[in-house]
């Protein structure tokens, strides 16, 4: 049991630590993390997904059982987020929906790909990208649209479809995910001299973004709000993996599916939660400190459910 923390979840947090020490003590400065994350979060990891949903076999893949399980349960922390930081918190409608966010997004990406390819092999990553492919698309347009929803009351729903629209189509990992699914339902050939390019950019991904990951940690710290952190950090590591947990042995998921929806719902909340809050000024101090907090407990919570899947 303590082999699956050495070997699976601490070389993950490694790589995080490296870049908050090379950051916290002033080798990499801020403008070089931002620049990292820019490369991975813009680039190389849009690059992986279009690779992975080029090439995935869409017929056997896109297991609507694991999906639903997935999404229901995703679904249901948002509204407990949202319900939880407004009546029993007192947090303003605009505040509960950022909260919210947060409790719904996964970092299905930074770590559930890196943690479940270490535990079970790249072989069984089929889960992970299919949960992937919907996942930036779902979250953001159930979070922009309950935020537009609130913002615009009285506005007409003119302005509230052209803010969602725009904010889905401006995000490089869902056109990297939308361009995959065309060539793969086009039957387009990539050429082999660009496969190999962007395979040389892959390989960077990752690495790439859990360094820069830990060098965007640095910039915040968990002050204030503490319960309201705490509630997320529970919704998040907790509830969302149960409730996967709960459909998809109802559902008779195959067991690698199972595996992949389990530790993607109980990985900490991605930094696109605070993006969100950011982009509408809402709850950022809740929403940094909880990527932070959430990050850090979650070495011990994934280790958990690694050893409750076996």
């Amino acid at each position: 049991m303590f082999q699956s923390l050495i070997d699976v979840v601490l070389p993950v947090f490694l790589v995080i630590g490296a870049g908050y020490a090379a950051t916290y003590f002033g080798y990499f400065r801020e403008i070089h993390i931002d620049g990292l994350m820019k490369f991975t979060q813009g680039f190389a990891i849009p690059c992986l997904l279009f690779l992975a949903i080029a090439n995935i076999d869409l017929s056997t893949s896109f297991n609507p059982k694991l999906l639903a399980s997935f999404y229901t349960a995703a679904g249901l922390c948002f509204v407990a987020g949202m319900l939880g930081a407004r009546f029993i918190f007192g947090r303003e409608w605009e505040d509960c929906v950022a909260i919210g966010f947060c409790c719904l997004f996964s970092n299905s990406v930074l770590l559930g790909l890196p943690i479940t390819e270490r535990a079970y092999g790249p072989d069984n990553l089929t889960g992970n990208y299919a949960i992937i492919a919907f996942h930036s698309p779902f979250c953001y347009l159930v979070g922009i649209t309950v935020m537009e929803v609130i913002r615009n009351r009285g506005h007409g729903s003119a302005r509230m479809v052209k803010s969602v629209l725009s904010a889905m189509f401006k995000n490089a990992l869902i056109l990297g995910i939308g361009l995959g699914f065309i060539v793969n339902l086009s039957g387009i050939t990539v050429p082999a001299t660009l496969d190999e390019a962007l395979g040389l950019i892959t390989r960077a991904a990752l690495p790439g973004a859990l360094f820069a990951l830990g060098g965007v940690l640095v910039m915040y710290r968990p002050e204030g709000d503490l319960r309201t952190i705490a509630f997320v950090c529970s919704v998040s590591l907790l509830l969302h993996p149960s409730l996967v947990w709960v459909f998809g042995t109802s559902l008779s998921l195959p067991q690698d599916l199972f595996r992949s929806g389990v530790l993607n719902a109980a990985m900490a909340p991605g930094f696109n939660a605070y993006i969100f809050a950011n982009m509408y000024g809402r709850a950022k101090r809740v929403a940094a400190s909880s990527v932070l907090v959430g990050t850090a407990v979650s070495i011990l919570s994934v280790w958990m459910w690694l050893i409750l899947l076996g």
